[in-house]
């Protein structure tokens, strides 16, 4: 005699259950991950008006720069060396952001320079319609 075969349903069912499990575990370790990756603190400043003028759209952030002198140093145009008045900084960035206004802006402060130097660059880009200045830093070293 010829015993009949029980055939199974296919099980078509697929448990998600630990796949949601690691999904949470990686959103835990990037949600902390994150803020160390940032090397700068981000400033919000109001908006005002100014003159456009003609930038290239591949161009990366602005990055004006104070030595401890107090001097103010911007990476525009092709003598990025040479000692720029604040005035200045304030003309050349207030036509930029016309042009293009989410462009990025950062002060880069040498560790010596005085706050209130630090302070009026950040002012003047506020008067130039900067609406985020981010301070660029250096990471803090670990002692063990």
């Amino acid at each position: 005699m010829a015993t009949k075969r029980i055939r199974r349903k296919p099980m078509s069912e697929i448990n998600v259950v630990p796949y949601i499990d690691v999904m949470l575990v990686l959103l835990i370790v990037f949600m902390v991950a994150a803020p160390m990756l940032t090397q700068g603190v981000n400033v919000d400043l109001p908006n005002t008006d100014a003159k456009p003028l003609d930038v290239k759209e591949d161009e990366e952030a602005i990055i004006v720069s104070v030595k401890p002198d107090g001097t103010y140093y911007i990476n525009i145009g092709k003598d990025q060396e040479q000692a720029v008045p604040l005035e200045k900084i304030q003309e050349q960035v207030s036509k930029i952001m016309k042009v293009k206004p989410n462009r990025l802006v950062l002060i880069k402060g040498d560790q010596q320079v005085d706050y209130g130097t630090v302070v009026q660059a950040m002012a003047a880009l506020q008067a130039a319609g900067v609406p985020n200045v981010g301070l660029i830093t250096d990471p803090q070293e670990q002692t063990g």
